[in-house]
C-alpha cells in the first residue's frame, strides 16, 4: 500500500496510471474489507497518500487543475476495485468545487494547501429524523464569541479518516451555510455505527457536534451558491454515477468469469447434447451480453455526461447551460444506478447456485449497487428528463440532479 505522500500528478496520463496501480491495490483487499464492515484506516490512508486527492485543485493553487472527465474516469476506476473506497473521497471532491466556486482567497489557499499535503475533506450534510432532507436541525450560532456548531449529522461518509468535516448548518437567520471543523476538535464526536447492507465499508456513520467552536474565517454562504446557476451539484453527482458504473462493470466482469471458469452446465441442456459446458449455454450467454451492452451504454454515457460538464463552468451563465449539464449527469446516473442492480442480480441467475457461495464474495455486488443507488432517486432524476423532453422545462438548482 501506499504509505508517503506522492506529490500531485503531473498530468491526466499520470492521474490514471496512479489510479490503476491504486485500485489493484484496493481489489485485493475488496472482499475482507466488505466482511469486516469495519473503518478501511489503510485503504483510505493509501488513497490519501496517492495525490488523487488534488487532482481537481485548480492549478493556480498547486493542483492538476483537472475537470470532470479525469475526475470520472479516476472514481469509476477505483469503484471496479472496492465502490466502498471509492465513494470515500466524494464528499472531498465536492467541496473542493464548492471551494473553487464561492471561496474566498484565503478559505482557497488554507484548505487547498492541506488538500495538496493529502489531507481529505469529509462531510457532515445528511441528518436523520426530519421531515425531509433539508429540514437540518444543526444550528450555527454566530452571535457568541466564538461561533459554534451544534446538531447531529448521519451518513457522513469519509468523515471518520479526514482532516476537515464540511458540516451543513442553518445560522440564526435560517439561512444555509458550511462551516469547516477539524475531526479532532472539541466537541465533535464520531460514531462508527453503519448497518448498511452493502457499501459497508463506507462506515458512513454520524457526526455530533457540542458545541464545537468555528473559526469564522472558515464559514461558508452555501445557500448562495444555489441562488445563481451551478453545476457543482452535477458534479458531485457525477462521481455518484462513475461509482455506480464500476459497481455494473465489475459484476459483469465476475458474471463472465464464473461463467467460463467454476459454472456447471444444466443437466438437461447436456442430456439434450446442447451444450458440455456452461459457458455454452445459450441463455446465460444472452443474459451476459445483455447486461454487457446495458454497462457499456452507462460507461458512454457517463462518459458524455463527463465531457459536457468539462465544457460548462461551475457557475454557468445562464440557467439552461446549467440544467442541460445536470440533465446529462441525471441521464448517466440513472442509466448506471439502473444497469448496476440488473447485472448485480443477474450474475446469480448466470452462475447458478454455487455463485451465491458466501466465501466468494461475489453478492457484494447487489449489495452495494442497491444500496448507493438509493442514495437518492432514480425516478426523480427520469422525471426531470422527461420534463425537458416533453417542453424544454428545467429542472430545479439543488445539488442532487
Amino acid at each position: 500500500m501506499i504509505t508517503s505522500v506522492s506529490v500531485v500528478p503531473s498530468d491526466p496520463a499520470a492521474a490514471l496510471a496512479i489510479a490503476a496501480d491504486l485500485a489493484a491495490e484496493l481489489q485485493a483487499g475488496a472482499i475482507e474489507r466488505d466482511r469486516d464492515g469495519g473503518v478501511p484506516h489503510e485503504a483510505l490512508a493509501a488513497l490519501d497518500a496517492s495525490g488523487l486527492l488534488a487532482i481537481t485543485v485548480p492549478r493556480a493553487h498547486g493542483g492538476l487543475g483537472a475537470g470532470p472527465v479525469l475526475l470520472a474516469d479516476v472514481v469509476r476506476r477505483l469503484a471496479i476495485a472496492d465502490p466502498a473506497i471509492a465513494q470515500g473521497p466524494q464528499g472531498h471532491f465536492l467541496f473542493v468545487d464548492v471551494l473553487a466556486a464561492i471561496g474566498t482567497r484565503e478559505q482557497q489557499r488554507r484548505l487547498f494547501a492541506d488538500v495538496l499535503a493529502g489531507r481529505r475533506i469529509g462531510n457532515a450534510l445528511a441528518e436523520r429524523g426530519a421531515a425531509h432532507a433539508q429540514d437540518l436541525k444543526t444550528r450555527l450560532d454566530r452571535e457568541g464569541d466564538p461561533a459554534t456548531l451544534s446538531g447531529t449529522k448521519s451518513y457522513a461518509t469519509g468523515s471518520l479518516t479526514a482532516e476537515w468535516i464540511a458540516v451543513s448548518a442553518l445560522d440564526e437567520d435560517s439561512r444555509l451555510t458550511i462551516a469547516f471543523v477539524r475531526r479532532e476538535d472539541p466537541g465533535v464526536t464520531l460514531d462508527e455505527v453503519w448497518h448498511a447492507m452493502g457499501q459497508r465499508a463506507t462506515v458512513s456513520g454520524a457526526v455530533v457536534l457540542d458545541s464545537v467552536a468555528v473559526n469564522p474565517g472558515l464559514i461558508l454562504d452555501y445557500a448562495a451558491l444555489f441562488q445563481a446557476p451551478q453545476t457543482v451539484g452535477a458534479r458531485a453527482q457525477l462521481v455518484h454515477a462513475a461509482i455506480e458504473v464500476g459497481i455494473a462493470r465489475a459484476a459483469v466482469t465476475d458474471a463472465a468469469a464464473f461463467l467460463g471458469e467454476r459454472a456447471r452446465p444444466f443437466s438437461e441442456a447436456v442430456a439434450r447434447g446442447l451444450v458440455t459446458k456452461a459457458s455454452d449455454d445459450p441463455y446465460a450467454l444472452h443474459r451476459l451480453g445483455e447486461n454487457g451492452a446495458r454497462v457499456s451504454a452507462a460507461e458512454a454515457l457517463l462518459e458524455r455526461a463527463a465531457r459536457h460538464l468539462e465544457a460548462t463552468a461551475l457557475r454557468p451563465a445562464d440557467e439552461r447551460t446549467a440544467a442541460e449539464a445536470s440533465l446529462a449527469v441525471a441521464e448517466a446516473k440513472a442509466v448506471a444506478s439502473d444497469a448496476a442492480v440488473q447485472a448485480a442480480s443477474d450474475l446469480f441467475a448466470i452462475g447458478g447456485t454455487s455463485s451465491t457461495d458466501r466465501r466468494l464474495g461475489l453478492d457484494r455486488h447487489w449489495r452495494n449497487a442497491r444500496t448507493h443507488s438509493v442514495h437518492d432517486p432514480v425516478a426523480w432524476k427520469y422525471h426531470h428528463l422527461g420534463g425537458y423532453l416533453v417542453d424544454g422545462r428545467l429542472p430545479p438548482n439543488h445539488g442532487q440532479l
